[in-house]
């Protein structure tokens, strides 16, 4: 399965962006961010309807990002691997915001793990959690690590995939830090398969600097089943989510 390929691929450095890069960057952040506040700030009410009205707002919400990121940036996304059917818990890459929108239209809604100074956000916290977000905290202690695993085996009984980014924060191409002690714990009181995903998508949406057009690749590898000792489960995935980086494609 995969999404129109097209645009710039030649692989140029952030240095190498030209006068278009920047005024499609600026085009980008007044359209989708001057729609994004209004989208956002109404986001409590549609949590009002309940847990499903908030997922189907949210999802217009990426609908929107997917939209100015290709009709704008000139952004295309070639997907290489199948969606399981069946719960899963999903482990990515971070490396854009690109991901946390698309990734959330692509798996069909998992319930994401977000930062707990997210949830903070008066009201729009309120209403992703009615989403089915899961905080957790960075330097999270045992015992917030053990709520976390709660909210997770909560969205699980209803029927949900989950998602987390096990790197624990965004990082920029190359790098390819451990990963939270977390996961592990995920993966443990879960007991779901899980797939890794790896991206590439910092390669043209740099967190500084001008947007490229160009296709970026997310790849789902292949389901690794529960109750395998920690160090299995966090070599594998950590090899698989870092599988397109360069020294590794």
């Amino acid at each position: 399965m995969s999404g129109t390929e097209s645009g710039d691929t030649t692989g140029r450095g952030q240095d190498d962006a030209t006068v278009a890069d920047w005024c499609r960057t600026v085009l980008f952040t007044v359209v989708f961010y001057g729609l994004s506040v209004p989208v956002v700030a109404i986001a409590p009410a549609s949590a009002l309807f309940g847990q499903r009205s908030a997922i189907a707002y949210a999802h217009g919400w990426a609908r929107l990002h997917r939209w100015a990121t290709r009709a704008i940036l000139g952004i295309h996304v070639r997907v290489e691997g199948q969606v399981p059917p069946t719960q899963t818990l999903f482990a990515a890459k971070h490396q854009a915001m690109f991901e946390t929108l698309e990734l959330q239209l692509l798996l069909g809604g998992p319930a994401m793990v977000l930062k707990r100074q997210l949830m903070r956000i008066p009201l729009w916290g309120w209403a992703a959690r009615l989403y089915g977000a899961i905080a957790v905290d960075r330097e999270a202690s045992a015992k917030a690590l053990r709520g976390m695993v709660r909210e997770a085996e909560a969205a699980k009984a209803t029927g949900r995939s989950v998602i987390v980014y096990p790197e624990g924060t965004r990082v920029a191409p190359g790098q390819t830090p451990p990963l939270r002690s977390g996961f592990a714990g995920l993966y443990r009181a879960l007991s779901l398969p899980t797939v890794p995903i790896a991206l590439d998508t910092g390669r043209l949406l740099p967190r500084h600097g001008a947007r490229r057009p160009g296709v970026v690749t997310i790849r789902l590898g292949e389901p690794i089943p529960p109750g395998l000792p920690r160090r299995e489960i966090e070599a594998r995935v950590h090899a698989e989510i870092n599988a397109l980086e360069p020294s590794r494609a």
